[in-house]
């Protein structure tokens, strides 16, 4: 017998912010805190652009966020608990580049505040329980290694012992090269856990922002019941500059 899923997404409403002509410079009255629109150069002071949701007054471009910030504007507020906080890269193969990829993990773990490329945990949205996975595209951007993956399989596990739906944020340039092979492998991780999440009937909902490429992609962001994504996202195994490099 066929069964029908009915999934009821709540927009939170938004302020609307009158729209004003392009600029090219910092219009009088708008604070040296300003930054300009990566779509249309429109200047936005950082003020109206969090009421705005971080999306663009004048074209709706939707701004890149840290995980923090997207989980802080999600979830319902004091709801969300962390889990596989502590959990941090070991370097499998003593990976060197211009620096170790200890000391770069290092230094962008200083630079971010974060300690990986996704943040897990258990929150609520709207009173509604759910697991929740969220990618930083600052940190390495949003490369998976075998931290990511292993928070990911963990984030399953804990949707299918208490019946919560999953909500996964991908934004990731693929798998994390410093890892080697040990990264690829998280690609089929991952995927096996998506499996057990059908078999247990537990909804998957992937929102996919700007950019999801990569492994990331071709893997668990590409296998929700439900996948939404940003407008203009890039989203692609290649991403285009490397397509430029290698077939011009």
């Amino acid at each position: 017998m066929e069964q029908r899923i009915t999934v009821e997404i709540t927009k939170r409403d938004k302020p609307e912010l009158k729209k004003e002509e392009k600029q090219d410079r910092a219009p009088s009255g708008v604070s040296s805190n300003a930054i300009s629109c990566t779509k249309c150069g429109t200047p936005i002071d950082l003020k109206d652009l969090e009421k705005n949701w971080f999306c663009c007054p004048q074209c709706d471009f939707h701004m890149p966020l840290s995980a923090r910030k997207r989980i802080e504007l999600l979830v319902d507020p004091g709801s969300f608990s962390e889990f596989g906080e502590k959990w941090t890269s070991t370097d499998p193969l003593n990976f060197f580049d211009l620096k170790s990829y200890q000391d770069r993990i290092n230094d962008i773990r200083a630079e971010t505040g974060v300690k990986e490329a996704m943040i897990c945990g258990r929150a609520t949205i709207s009173d509604h329980p759910v697991v929740l996975c969220v990618m930083d595209f600052a940190f390495m951007g949003g490369s998976m290694g075998c931290v990511v993956g292993e928070k990911f399989v963990r984030a399953v596990d804990i949707a299918i012992e208490e019946r919560r739906p999953l909500i996964v944020f991908t934004t990731s340039g693929g798998a994390r090269m410093q890892e080697g092979i040990l990264s690829l492998m998280q690609m089929a991780k991952t995927t096996c856990a998506v499996q057990r999440l059908e078999t247990e009937k537990i909804p998957y909902i992937s929102v996919l922002a700007n950019p999801t490429t990569g492994g990331v992609l071709a893997s668990f962001a590409l296998q929700a019941d439900v996948i939404l994504a940003e407008p203009e996202a890039l989203i692609c195994f290649t991403g285009p500059s490397v397509i430029k490099q290698t077939i011009g």
